[in-house]
């Protein structure tokens, strides 16, 4: 090509190196980009020299100042020769870009030596960001100056020396300064953008072993990424642990990224536009701004990459004219050519691993941010928020959306990226083809529009999947909270059937989104090749001589732009999801708060009122026509005790609400003065040592930490645990009794040491000596001095009360002292009347003195002696544990496998669809694929002539029509091969959940009892999530890889054998190099699936008790503890990115040196010996080899990283499965039981292995027909009796036989559905009122009613509109738990079973209704075995027999008749305890 052809790219070069310059300069001196860096920074150094020693600034500015005065003299002999030589086009581009550069550097020289340093505070021992962007941003033009003036040289054009003079020393110059930036910048700490947003010591808190690795790395230890080395070198010798993963830096922990991020995240929602407060683009730009460093960063490291990618295809064609001998002046040139490809890929290399690596951290960091305030936002939901969005969906957000917000950070730059590719390669095209490039043009942009329609479908379809995946977590979520209720009801089966239901109406919209993706892939990955037909026949028609060399130059374009082509559709599906993602989480920032203004909060000492409600009218529904409470008006002065009180459902529990603000207030003025400890009637326990639930964050007083123990009667409790008060507490305190649960509640609120108490009902729980302990001693005596509003169904707890108030129907409908009360109204009258209707039923019994000595240490005494020698080397075996900590926990640490996955989990996902049988025809249309399109440019390299003079050895038509058969097959087998990999990877992610499902529900309750459901639910959403839409993509690329880098192979070995011979021991490298990689990123991925779950796990917990946190004020508390989680997630997630790029920079090293030696081979083969098309295709070939072999040695570690989801999800395939739902051959006769006779023989029970045994050597008969009251002390065992009833667990020695039948001997569905029960723990679930009593769909609307009418429901459910559809929301929170108790009674009522429990089933109910009900049983079940568990002592007087137990055992086992007759028994001590207790009233 001429001179003027080839001197278009310097005149653009120059234009485009003129306007940055000019804008620099302009910059500079309007104090634009450097002065906005800190507007309100306070000079503290003070004049001009203040810091200007900071290694690396003398330097800076010494490089600066020299190459001012070399730019400066450059320009000046520019004009001088452009004056003498005329003023051509490109020399007056030449001219006004010298003249540009001088002016620029002069002025950023002087901006350097003085404006710099009086601008810089104390922490800023650093350059400026722009700046140091800025440099980068010089250095790739200098080095594209390099590369233009070598192709042009290479063309046969002569390049001035001082051109070649000025790139040399710019380049020099540049890199001296970047240099010294990063020097400085590291020395610093901290990123050259990010200012500390506060002047404290947080930055010396990785100083030490596991200080950040990346932090303090050097230079070239970042460019190199050898700060990655040590961790792998541990990593290698033996298996990780997460002690040995070095800290994060500051910038990358949520300290020391939150406070921006919020901060932007404030300005922008509160900008004062019209419309939503914050939106999905709104949030995109507080991101962007949040990390504008980084980002720019990374789009500078991929301006450079791309710009580097396409050096090689514009070089091939003066390649191939070398390599053909046409002309003499390229013979010599070869090395220089040599020198220009390998020098590119180098470029290419560091700035895609920077590239990557930067990109994955800010990932980490968007994941960080936004989980952090998302849990903050969690934390300050209102109630009426927390019913529209589910725990389930908040647990999508945290655990799906945020994750694809922070991968997102891989294409935030392809919205500028494809169309700069596009111009690039039409600009290599141009040169090459012409006018034809246009054709491309056209070409590309049909392909970018067929996108629009298929995005917009697939934007639909996100919606979709991921509505219906929010739907089914929360009804997962739902489930596993309450899982063993439904195996007590013997429901669980029909749940998971609900579960399958829901994940199918998910997977009909993820298979039409999996189908939707393979028609857009169809289409883009048919694209390069459709643009190559275009293009090509373009040239044809045109008249553009088709020359082996532009041909090459071309298809290697095509290549480069096949990248960006085929992950187009993978980006916009992500992008699509991420936009979703986004809605979804700005919609969540937006829902309304805990109204903060709610309650006027005055300091402790401030006002003599403590409580103080003015005409306040309050409701939970949003409709104000129906306030839950109204005219309320009330006061507690300081040191009052307020007694609560009502039937069920009356609004006790909203009116300690209102105090705390909880319940949206309508009107009225409500004041509080000092802090608030609040115990809930659910009681609200962490998963966590029992120490840290009753600390609760506040220091450790080991004085006050006895005597709170003491008060609420804990330290025998403790001694009986395996590990005292450092045993860790399973979710939801699933291995404490209901009354330990609610005796840790008021001990956590004791140990804050408050001023004001709200006590919703708490003595409920416990049993009657040890309610009476603690009213008397907490209550009565510790908080003596203390405000107390105290909620209670017990008329007993009322005489101490200062003020009493009687709740009806949301209004205080009497208030005052007990005896005035008594008398006026009748509200207050019936409870007291049921109460002493309720005692009626004891006999007068003559109290003396000392009956109400501790019961339960007496009968300690007397058990002394009793314990089995099995129980007593039991105990010895826990107590001598070898230091094992874990030994007694009932909650262990996650397991997690070590070493290699093994192959048996890729056969088993390969295998679990169809036999594995689509796996082969998936790899035969891949293997056809590459055939065919090798062919095709096998093809054009052969047929096209190597110039316009020799005749082509077929006509253009038939290389064309060729071509263009070649390429159509090619397609075709992209678009099999995808409709055989979507129905394989739909059916194994179907198989892999229905499995995992199934072996989660058919589990042990041991099983749920050990594993807190974080855990279960990662497997569930984030693992699933990755079998449904990665994993079969990440093998079916592998696939893809592997046949491409033996393509390449095999065409570069076509021209030289040589290539094998290096190719081998490189290709060993790098596999050893992988190997010695993967054991490292292995377990660091693991870390990250173990470290995820605790976060999911807190996140739910808060979530669940954020109204005891709200009121105890430890918000940021439990932030900090949210912060802590994120970073030990981030960490493992950091390091195993740079393990990632430590393994694939070297990957691409090694690579261009097999390139850089095929090439050497290339232009040293003699002249002739080979053909210049094929040789130049080869070179076409080996530009993608790196790329391929990266790609490969990277997805097969990401996959081996992935894999590990599907290793997670086999894990819960082989769980414990507990007996048989049913035996065939049912033995069982129809009516069995039919009397109902329950006995129990040598009966041993304990909650897991290592646990010791709750129940000990039990012997006891239940007479069929009869009633049985069972009571006892908290923890004695009542509940774990009921437990090995219904087989929750089996005996670990003895029997139970029912009417004859040994209940382990039969199905547990057999068994459970043949008994009811009305379990200690009232729950309903989401859904009506109708499927709450009725799961199965086994009744009549007659029979339902008739069964409310009985548990005294059926007036409140009539009151709803929608009467039996009455909706309930999650939890049943929009029914007090009085009621939800009472429509455990209405399941049992439809059941109508032979054998009745009944575990604390009225202990949140008020006595008249307690009474009621105990009536309607009796009536109900007049023929039934009735097993009473009730710490109401009236509620078992009226039984048959009475059974106490104390820890574990049987002490009594009588009438109730004669233990009242005999003194000295210990229930006749209770009885008169309570009697006591109640002679007040």
């Amino acid at each position: 090509m001429d001179a003027t052809g080839r001197s278009l790219p310097c005149f653009f070069l120059h234009v485009v190196s003129a306007g940055a310059h000019l804008l620099l300069a302009l910059a500079v001196a309007g104090r634009q980009l450097f002065a906005g860096r800190g507007k309100d920074r306070a000079v503290a150094g003070g004049g001009n020299g203040a810091g200007r020693g900071f290694r690396g600034y003398g330097v800076a500015v010494r490089t600066t100042w020299a190459l001012a005065a070399f730019e400066l003299l450059f320009a000046a002999y520019s004009c001088y020769e452009g004056a003498s030589g005329g003023w051509a086009l490109d020399a007056v581009a030449d001219q006004a870009d010298a003249a540009a550069r001088s002016v620029a550097w002069l002025l950023l020289a002087a901006y350097l030596q003085f404006e710099f340093p009086s601008r810089r505070g104390r922490r800023d021992d650093r350059f400026p960001g722009p700046l140091m962007l800025w440099w980068a941003l010089f250095l790739l033009l200098s080095v594209l100056g390099l590369a233009v003036h070598a192709a042009t040289s290479l063309d046969g054009v002569p390049v001035p020396a001082h051109s070649w003079a000025l790139d040399t020393v710019s380049v020099l110059a540049v890199g001296v300064l970047l240099v010294a930036g990063l020097l400085g910048k590291r020395e610093a700490g901290g990123s050259a953008a990010e200012e500390p947003l506060l002047l404290d010591d947080t930055a010396d808190e990785n100083t030490g072993a596991h200080a950040s690795a990346y932090a303090s790395a050097g230079f070239l230890g970042l460019m190199t990424f050898s700060w990655m080395s040590p961790l792998l070198t541990v990593g290698h010798k033996k298996t990780l642990g997460l002690d040995d993963v070095p800290d994060l830096d500051h910038s990358d922990s949520v300290a020391g990224l939150l406070p921006a991020f919020k901060a932007n995240l404030d300005a922008l929602a509160s900008d004062g536009t019209a419309g939503p407060k914050l939106t999905a683009f709104k949030l995109t730009k507080v991101l962007v701004r949040t990390f504008r460093w980084h980002v720019a960063v990374t789009a500078l490291y991929a301006l450079i990459y791309n710009v580097a990618t396409y050096v090689g295809p514009y070089l091939i064609s003066s390649l191939v004219q070398y390599l053909n001998g046409g002309d003499e002046r390229l013979a010599r040139k070869g090395h220089l050519l040599v020198l220009a490809f390998v020098a590119a890929k180098v470029f290419e290399c560091l700035s895609q691993q920077h590239s990557c690596f930067r990109q994955q951290q800010v990932g980490i960091r968007v994941r960080s941010a936004l989980v952090s305030v998302v849990y903050e936002k969690g934390l300050s939901l209102s109630s009426r928020s927390r019913h529209i969005h589910s725990s389930g969906e908040m647990i999508n957000i945290v655990g799906v959306d945020a994750d694809r917000v922070g991968t997102s950070s891989w294409y935030i730059h392809d919205i500028w990226l494809v169309p700069l590719q596009v111009g690039m390669a039409l600009f290599v095209l141009y040169s090459n083809l012409g006018l034809a490039s246009l054709a491309t043009l056209g070409a590309t942009v049909a392909v970018m529009l067929v996108n629009v329609p298929s995005g917009k479908v697939q934007d639909r379809l996100q919606k979709k999947l991921m509505g219906c995946k929010d739907v089914r977590m929360k009804a997962t979520s739902e489930i596993l909270r309450n899982m063993k209720i439904l195996k007590l009801q013997g429901w669980e089966m029909k749940f998971l059937s609900k579960i399958i239901a829901l994940r199918k109406t998910e997977t009909d919209w993820l298979k039409k989104y999996l189908y939707t993706s393979t028609m857009v892939n169809f289409v883009f990955w048919s694209a390069p090749t459709f643009i190559a037909v275009v293009t090509f026949g373009s040239c044809i028609l045109m008249g553009i001589s088709l020359e082996s060399g532009k041909v090459l130059s071309a298809l290697a374009t095509f290549r480069v732009m096949q990248e960006p082509i085929y992950n187009l559709p993978d980006r916009l599906s992500a992008m699509i999801q991420t936009k979703v993602s986004l809605d979804r989480i700005a919609s969540f920032l937006c829902l309304e708060e805990f109204p903060t203004d709610a309650v006027q909060r005055l300091s402790s000492g401030s006002s003599d009122v403590a409580i103080e409600v003015s005409n306040g009218c309050f409701s939970w529904d949003p409709s104000p026509e129906t306030p839950t409470l109204k005219d309320l008006n009330f006061q507690a002065r300081q040191g009052m005790h307020v007694a609560v009180c009502g039937t069920v459902g009356s609004g006790k529990s909203s009116l300690l609400s209102c105090i705390l603000g909880e319940v949206p207030k309508l009107s009225g003025v409500v004041k509080t003065c000092g802090t608030i400890a609040y115990v809930s009637q659910s009681a609200w326990i962490q998963s966590s040592k029992v120490q840290d639930n009753i600390l609760f964050g506040k220091q450790m007083d080991s004085e006050k930490y006895d005597r709170v123990l003491e008060l609420c009667s804990l330290k025998k409790d403790l001694e009986n645990f395996p590990l005292g008060d450092q045993t860790i507490i399973g979710e939801r305190g699933i291995n404490l009794s209901g009354g330990q649960k609610q005796r840790v509640q008021i001990a956590r609120a004791l140990y804050q040491d408050a001023d004001i108490y709200l006590f919703d009902d708490p003595f409920s729980a416990v049993d009657a000596h040890t309610g009476s302990h603690i009213f008397k001693e907490c209550l009565l005596g510790a908080l003596a001095l203390k405000t107390v509003v105290y909620v209670t169904h017990q008329i007993e707890f009322l005489p101490a009360a200062d003020l009493i108030l009687v709740i009806k129907e949301g209004r205080i409908a009497q208030a005052g002292t007990y005896n005035e009360i008594l008398g006026p109204g009748e509200e207050f009258m019936q409870l007291v009347s049921a109460h002493q209707e309720a005692l009626s039923g004891i006999d007068a019994i003559d109290v003396v003195n000392g009956a109400s000595e501790d019961f339960s240490s007496s009968g300690a005494e007397s058990l002394s002696g009793s314990l089995s020698s099995a129980e007593k080397k039991d105990k010895q075996n826990v107590k001598q544990d070898d230091g094992n900590a874990q030994s007694g926990q009932l909650v262990q640490e996650e397991e997690r496998e070590r070493g290699r996955v093994g192959f048996w989990v890729y056969r088993k996902y390969l295998t679990l669809a169809y036999g594995g049988a689509l796996v082969p025809f998936v790899l035969l249309a891949q293997i056809l694929f590459e055939v065919l399109h090798i062919a095709s440019n096998y093809w054009m390299a052969w047929a096209a002539p190597p110039s316009k003079d020799v005749e082509p050895p077929v006509s253009m038509y038939t290389l064309i029509y060729v071509y263009v058969a070649l390429s159509l097959g090619s397609s075709l087998c992209t678009f099999v091969r995808a409709l055989f990999l979507v129905p394989a990877a739909y059916k194994t992610a179907t198989l892999l959940f229905n499995k995992m499902h199934i072996s989660i529900f058919r589990a042990p309750m041991s099983f749920f009892d050990s594993t807190p459901s974080g855990r279960i639910l990662n497997r569930v959403s984030t693992d699933q999530s990755l079998v449904d839409t990665n994993i079969a993509n990440k093998m079916g690329s592998i696939a893809f890889y592997i046949i491409q880098l033996v393509g390449i192979i095999a065409v570069m070995s076509q021209v030289a054998w040589q290539v094998f011979v290096v190719f081998v021991p490189i290709f060993a490298v790098c596999l050893w190099y992988q190997h010695y990689y993967i054991d490292t990123a292995r377990e660091l991925q693991r870390m990250v699936g173990i470290c995820k779950a605790p976060i999911i796990q807190h996140f739910v917990e808060s979530i669940t008790g954020s109204t005891i946190i709200r009121s105890f004020g430890k918000e940021i508390q439990f932030v900090s503890t949210n912060s802590h989680l994120m970073d030990a997630y981030s960490r493992p997630k950091f390091y195993n990115a740079g393990a990632m790029e430590w393994l694939c920079f070297r990957l691409d090293m090694l690579s261009s040196l097999t390139f850089a030696i095929s090439l050497i081979f290339l232009i040293n083969l003699p002249a002739g010996l080979i053909d210049p098309g094929v040789a130049g295709l080869v070179v076409t070939y080996g530009l993608n080899l790196n790329i391929m072999q990266v790609a490969l040695v990277s997805s097969m570690c990401s996959l081996e990283n992935k894999i590990i989801s599907v290793e997670r999800i086999l894990q819960y395939l082989r769980l414990p499965e507990e007996a048989p739902l049913s035996i065939s051959g049912d033995r069982l006769a129809h009516n069995w039981p039919s009397v109902g006779e329950i006995q129990l023989h040598n009966l041993h029970v304990k909650y897991a292995p290592q646990l010791p045994f709750v129940l000990k050597g039990l012997t006891v008969t239940f007479p069929g027909g009869m009633k049985t009251g069972i009571v006892g002390r908290t923890g004695s065992g009542k509940s774990t009796l009921i437990q090995a009833l219904f087989r929750i667990m089996d005996p670990t020695v003895g029997q139970i036989i029912v009417d004859g039948v040994d209940i382990c001997t039969i199905g547990l569905h057999d068994l459970r559905s043949r008994l009811s029960i009305i379990p200690q723990d009232p729950t309903m679930f989401e859904g009506t009122v109708r499927n709450n009593l009725d799961p199965l769909g086994e009744y009549t609307d007659n029979q339902i009613w008739e069964a409310l009418d009985h548990c005294q429901l059926g007036d409140e459910v009539r009151k709803k509109e929608l009467k039996l559809d009455s909706p309930v929301i999650e939890n049943g929170d929009n029914w007090s738990v009085g009621q939800r108790q009472l429509v455990c009674l209405g399941r049992v009522l439809l059941r109508r079973t032979k054998i009745l429990v009944l575990d604390e089933a009225t202990a949140s109910v008020d006595t008249a209704t307690d009474n009621l009900i105990q009536n309607t049983l009796r009536q109900q079940f007049s023929g039934a075995t009735v097993i009473t568990i009730a710490h109401r002592i009236t509620s078992v007087l009226h039984s048959d027999i009475v059974l106490l137990l104390d820890n574990g055992m049987a002490v009594e086992n009588k009438t109730p008749a004669k233990l009242l007759e005999d003194k000295s028994s210990m229930f006749s001590k209770l009885v008169s305890e309570y009697t006591m207790r109640s002679m007040h009233t």
